[in-house]
C-alpha cells in the first residue's frame, strides 16, 4: 500500500484476470447448450429432462473453472509474466536497496525470455493438473486425484513467484527445482491461499511480492551464516 507502482500493477494483474475470465466464462455459457448437446442429447422423459438440466449446470461450471485456469494462462503468457518480474523487481530494491540481476536485452528478448522461463514453471504443472482432473473423472480415484492435482496446482504456482529472482539471476533449472523441492512445505503453505475461491486470483495478483521478500529473507540468512562461518 506504501509504493504506488506495486499497487497499481498488482491491479494491472489482477483486472486483466479478471476480464479474460469473464470473456471466457461469456462464450461458454453462451454455448453451453450446444456443448451439451454434443454431449447428451435432450431427452424427452420428465426424469430425463431434470437430470439433463443438472448436468448442464455441471457441465457449465466445470468448463467455467476451465476457463478460469485458460485466462490466467493467457494472461501470463501475454503481460502477466512481464508484470511479475517488474513487481519482483521493485519489491527487491525496496527491501536491499538494490536488484542484484536486472533483465538484460530489449523488450522483445526479455519476453521470450520471461516467457521461455514461464513454460515449465507454470504451463506445465497446469497442464498436468487438468490431465489429473479428467482421470480423475474417467477412473474411481477421483476424489484422490482432485486433493493430488490441487496440491500439484499451488505447489507449481507458488513457486512460479519464489523462481522470479533465481531465474533473473540466471541460475540452473535444476537447481531452481532442487529449491523448490527442498523448501515444499514452504510452497504448500504458500500456496493454499491459491486454492480460495474469487479471493485467489487478487493473492495471485499481488503474490510477486511476498515471495520476492522470502526469498531476499532467504538469502539475507545465507549472508549472515556464511559470515559466521568466516569469523
Amino acid at each position: 500500500m506504501k509504493s504506488p507502482k506495486l499497487l497499481m500493477l498488482g491491479l494491472t494483474r489482477f483486472f486483466a484476470m479478471i476480464f479474460l475470465a469473464v470473456v471466457f466464462g461469456s462464450v461458454i455459457i453462451a454455448y453451453r447448450q450446444e456443448i451439451l448437446g454434443l454431449l447428451w442429447s435432450k431427452p424427452q422423459s420428465d426424469w430425463l429432462i431434470l437430470i439433463w438440466h443438472l448436468l448442464s449446470w455441471i457441465v457449465s461450471l466445470s468448463l467455467f473453472g476451465l476457463s478460469t485456469i485458460l485466462s490466467y494462462l493467457a494472461a501470463q503468457i501475454l503481460f502477466g509474466v512481464i508484470i511479475m518480474d517488474i513487481m519482483s523487481q521493485v519489491t527487491e530494491k525496496l527491501a536491499t536497496g538494490k536488484i542484484a540481476h536486472k533483465s538484460q536485452g530489449g523488450v522483445f528478448q526479455q519476453f521470450v525470455y520471461l516467457v521461455m522461463q514461464e513454460v515449465p514453471r507454470a504451463v506445465f504443472p497446469i497442464l498436468l493438473t487438468l490431465l489429473l482432473v479428467v482421470l480423475g473423472w474417467l477412473t474411481p480415484l477421483g476424489p484422490l486425484l482432485t486433493v493430488l492435482s490441487s496440491f500439484v496446482a499451488l505447489t507449481f504456482l507458488a513457486w512460479d513467484n519464489t523462481d522470479l529472482i533465481p531465474a533473473r539471476q540466471l541460475m540452473p533449472f535444476k537447481y531452481r527445482f532442487r529449491f523448490l523441492l527442498k523448501t515444499l512445505p514452504f510452497h504448500l503453505g504458500f500456496g493454499l491461499w491459491f486454492l480460495i475461491p474469487v479471493l485467489n486470483v487478487l493473492f495471485l495478483s499481488f503474490a510477486p511480492i511476498g515471495a520476492t521478500l522470502y526469498h531476499v529473507d532467504l538469502q539475507k540468512r545465507e549472508d549472515c551464516s556464511s559470515n559466521s562461518h568466516i569469523d
